[in-house]
């Protein structure tokens, strides 16, 4: 009985350092797209918080207001210490003490008064937040340059810091929804150095892997934050379409001062 012979390797076979380096590569990049992802999502929350406060902050705050004045009415009537500790307890968060820093801190400069602080000491019309929404070529700029340019893709330190400076800019650039500053940015990216990739070693490979599964629980952990808080919960109900979200938010709100207000009447009306 003869030993069969061992197979002879077959001819353009990829060694195994070759199925790591495409393994690396294709985590490489589906970290990049996620990384993407998490971040246009975090813009969106940002901005759609700065429009949900702009919109309903004062209902909100009028909400509040008519709470306290029902529970101080009500206390008023039954002279029972529990309804005047709760009716200090709302009229003392319509009013909080602040500190010196406080009090001075966004309402003015060097050169005196903000003008949005002017407005509200005077009963004039504040200027409402810029309103902040990244167009969809500032989207397709910020795509681009985030798979070209991310530090993920750098095998020197050096790179990485390069990569990582340029990054952060690119991020402002986008959050603010400056279309033009990314088109600056992409021209320079585009100009600069590309370094070449150098092949790695096995061992490393598996470090880089390790290293990726890693940061991909961390954003994981970051995308699931930013999904369970009031504004992305908020968010996720209407990505398509936040501005009818906040105006049927809007209007729910509207019909609850009114319900709170008719209460009051009938308190007051009672007295």
């Amino acid at each position: 009985m003869t030993t069969p012979e061992a197979e002879p390797e077959q001819e353009g076979a990829p060694r195994p350092e070759e199925r790591l380096e495409r393994a690396v590569r294709a985590a490489e990049q589906a970290l990049i797209e996620y990384e993407i992802a998490l971040e246009t999502f975090r813009v969106e929350v940002e901005n759609f918080s700065r429009l949900h406060e702009q919109r309903l902050g004062p209902v909100y705050a009028r909400l509040e207001e008519l709470e306290a004045e029902i529970l101080a009415a009500r206390a008023a009537r039954t002279g029972d210490a529990e309804d005047l500790r709760r009716a200090d307890e709302a009229r003392a968060r319509l009013m909080p003490i602040p500190g010196v820093e406080e009090l001075l801190n966004g309402w003015m400069d060097g050169d005196g008064l903000f003008p949005e602080a002017a407005a509200m000491l005077t009963d004039q019309a504040v200027r409402p937040p810029q309103r902040v929404r990244p167009s969809e070529e500032a989207r397709k700029l910020y795509r681009e340059l985030a798979r070209k340019a991310h530090p993920d893709l750098a095998q020197e330190e050096t790179e990485r810091v390069r990569r990582e400076e340029f990054i952060t800019r690119v991020n402002a650039a986008y959050a603010a929804g400056d279309a033009a500053r990314l088109r600056e940015l992409a021209e320079e990216w585009a100009a600069g150095p590309v370094p070449e990739r150098r092949p790695s070693r096995a061992e490393e490979l598996y470090v880089r892997l390790e290293w990726l599964d890693r940061r991909k629980e961390m954003l994981t952990l970051l995308a699931k934050e930013l999904e369970e808080s009031a504004i992305g919960a908020m968010l996720r109900l209407a990505p398509d379409d936040p501005d009818r979200l906040l105006e049927e938010i809007a209007e729910q709100l509207a019909a609850q001062v009114r319900e709170r207000e008719a209460e009051l009447a009938g308190m007051l009306a009672q007295d």
